[in-house]
């Protein structure tokens, strides 16, 4: 046993040394270790070094049609960018629809070689012209498409997003693109927020000319909130739930939850290798341009936030996408297994990305920041008719923007005390209320936020002021001063679609608005109109609140409680008028998509219940029988109701059946069965149990290096 111990010991210590010396490399905090950031994006000063041995200037990018007359040039430019950095190999790098919880990194991609190969002289050299920038091509029948492609109609047709810059990664380069069918219809998640984006802008600014106010365009700004759980990889292999569906099926509760709030904002531990994975996390976001700039513990155990500053909202959606495939791939790395689905765990908080939104002008100017438009526009009205316009939008689409949340694992998470409810209202605060009251009795003007000094009664801490409105963390889409925060979307999406929607919906009241002043409305005079048709969707109270949840629905606010019939809503009369309106989907791709997303809600069902199946037949009755107690009938059982279920669902004849089908399934029947799997677990002796627990799989605090019993033997 001594020599056992002895190694021990040295591999102990030797995990000590290196954690010292790692720690000791970092240094004295400076500037210095971070000046390779954005090293590998191809804008701003990057771009500008390269372009200019080619003759050009990073200016030239912010010209869409630098693809029409100088791609030759950026592709040039781009090449001696990759070769300087070590990549050889270019992609054009798409999101294809319905890729959340099942395709890593989100993303399409092939990846070719930036050379020629010369046969005749068996010599190979470096090509990679305009035309492998611009555009490219595969099979858009193998993706999800809802019948917008075919076998026998399969050309999947790929052209570069302009509005975001070129990542490098590896060896390596990604070209952020769009990617359509043969005809033009939308296969991705990226071409209608671009058509969103451009519909925002086109009525925004066309509302502002006519309130005095001319600005060249607006782009939707946004930033996002990415939580995750980090739990010990070694454990992740001893739940084919997680692996397989990203998420516990069943699963007793720990003795210890969050009833504590001690996770919450915690220290970060130097003991377990958390810390050091979201250390490599930012600094592999930060060489990508990337300004993942907060980290923290969030309530539940082993879960965790990033956050990155704001920008426009398609280079922060790539950018999230790169954040969540970075994140899986570096907790590897360090021996764990990052989480990224809405409801991992029952019983304990579930995961979201706050999508946090405004809309600016070319000049940078913020219409949501009262002080600031009002200066900027010398109109002191120009605020409260935007307001007006949005609450108008989130009460006339409160549907849509409740679909564009319609996650799989946002199931089990709206409403469960850690999101909104699926009720669609906005919180203002009271001191916003009043003024858009005052605005809409026809006392309006300028919005001038007030606000309140804390005195804490010691002379250690000065007064101090805050904002006069507290936070309002159970509403679905509060204002924070300057941003709206949509706060129920779900932490696996990939938020286009949430985007989409907002910038929509916003520019047709922008649209609405301006036709009815050049018809010879005053702008106030509008505003007032839809305050007073709108108001029942601003609520300041608990959306927690049962009595309060009835409140709005019987004031008439949009409440959908199934994600199921929240995505079937794309293909009601309104929605598709709006989306043909404003140039965003045809009713054809409204189709397309609310298939498309019923069948992703069907199948990820499917591979929970056949995961649930296999778990019981290989697992749970085996350690029931080896340790002679449990519910042994009632599990052979579920299993024949589970493949019961599924039959079913196959033998449905539309993806909307299916995934009714599969709600019910998934909410009711596998939730009973759960409650039988679980009460096996209590009583089956530990020894015996051969699937990872809770206290396993979410307390890493507790599970540092050699367990103590080891230790000791």
């Amino acid at each position: 046993m001594l020599s056992s111990n002895t190694t021990l010991f040295s591999s102990l210590s030797r995990r000590m040394a290196s954690r010292v010396a790692g720690t000791a490399t970092r240094g004295m905090a400076s500037i210095e270790p971070y000046e390779d950031y954005g090293k590998h994006l191809f804008t701003g000063a990057v771009a500008e070094e390269y372009l200019a041995k080619h003759g050009a200037s990073a200016a030239l990018l912010k010209d869409p049609t630098w693809t029409q007359h100088s791609a030759d040039t950026v592709a040039a430019a781009v090449l001696d960018w990759a070769v300087d950095n070590g990549a050889n190999v270019y992609c054009h790098w798409f999101q294809p629809m319905a890729s959340s919880g099942v395709r890593h990194g989100q993303t399409g991609q092939v990846q070719n070689m930036m050379m020629e190969f010369c046969r005749e002289e068996g010599k190979i050299k470096f090509d990679f012209k305009g035309k492998d920038l611009i555009k490219g091509e595969t099979d858009g029948s193998s993706y999800p498409n809802g019948g917008l492609r075919a076998t026998h109609t399969a050309g999947g047709y790929l052209a570069v997003d302009t509005s975001s810059p070129i990542f490098l990664r590896g060896d390596t380069i990604f070209i952020p693109s769009t990617f359509v069918s043969y005809y033009g219809a939308a296969l991705d998640e990226k071409t209608p927020l671009l058509r969103a984006n451009e519909a925002l802008s086109k009525n925004g600014t066309r509302l502002l000319k006519l309130l005095g106010y001319e600005v060249d365009s607006l782009q939707a700004n946004i930033g996002l909130e990415q939580e995750i759980f980090l739990i010990p990889r070694d454990q992740y292999y001893r739940r084919p739930d997680i692996q397989l569906t990203g998420r516990t099926v069943i699963g007793k509760n720990a003795p210890r939850g969050q009833e504590m709030c001690d996770h919450y904002m915690a220290p970060l531990s130097s003991a377990t290798a958390a810390l050091d994975c979201m250390r490599e996390i930012q600094e592999e976001c930060w060489k990508m341009g990337i300004p993942l700039k907060t980290r923290h513990r969030e309530v539940a155990p082993n879960q965790f936030e990033f956050a990155p500053l704001f920008g426009t909202n398609t280079t922060q959606i790539d950018q999230n996408i790169w954040v969540m495939q970075i994140i899986e791939e570096v907790a590897a790395r360090h021996g764990l297994a990052a989480l990224l689905q809405e409801k991992p765990f029952n019983d304990v908080n579930g995961s979201g990305k706050h999508n946090n939104w405004s809309i600016g002008t070319n000049t940078g100017i913020n219409l949501l920041n009262p002080g600031q438009v009002s200066k900027a526009s010398g109109n002191d009205e120009l605020f409260g008719i935007v307001m007006a316009a949005i609450v108008s939008a989130v009460d006339t689409h409160g549907d849509l923007m409740r679909m564009a949340i319609a996650s799989p694992g946002n199931d089990f998470r709206l409403g469960a005390c850690e999101a909104p409810p699926a009720i669609v209202s906005t919180y203002l605060g009271e001191d916003m209320t009043s003024y858009l009251e005052g605005f809409k009795n026809g006392t309006g003007g300028a919005y001038n936020p007030t606000t309140k000094t804390l005195d804490l009664g010691t002379s250690s801490v000065l007064p101090f002021e805050v904002p006069a409105e507290d936070r309002n963390r159970t509403s679905p889409f509060p204002y924070g001063g300057a941003r709206f925060e949509f706060r129920a979307v779900g932490s696996s999406q990939n938020v286009s679609m949430v985007n989409t929607v907002l910038n929509t919906i916003t520019a047709e009241k922008f649209g609405e608005f301006a036709d009815k002043i050049e018809a010879g409305a005053s702008p106030a005079d509008v505003a007032k109109e839809a305050l007073d048709a709108h108001w029942k969707v601003i609520f300041n109270g608990n959306n927690y609140d049962e009595a309060a949840q009835q409140e709005l629905t019987d004031r008439g606010v949009w409440r959908i409680d199934s994600g199921v019939e929240a995505i079937n809503t794309l293909v009601s009369e309104k929605n598709i008028a709006l989306f043909e309106k404003m140039k965003i989907f045809s009713e054809e791709e409204c189709s397309a998509r609310a298939a498309i997303l019923h069948d992703h809600y069907a199948g990820t069902v499917e591979m929970e219940a056949l995961t649930l199946i296999d778990m019981i037949n290989q697992h749970i009755i085996p350690s029931c029988k080896a340790g002679g107690v449990g519910p042994l009938a009632d599990l052979e059982a579920a299993v024949g109701t589970l493949k019961s279920a599924v039959a079913e669902i196959h033998a449905a004849e539309s993806s909307y059946e299916k995934a009714q089908l599969s709600r019910v399934l998934r909410l009711e029947t596998m939730i009973d069965i759960r409650e039988t799997c679980d009460a096996a677990e209590e009583i089956v002796p530990a020894n015996l149990w051969t699937l990872a627990t809770y206290k396993e799989l979410l307390f890493l605090d507790s599970h540092v290096d050699a367990p103590v019993g080891d230790f000791y033997d």
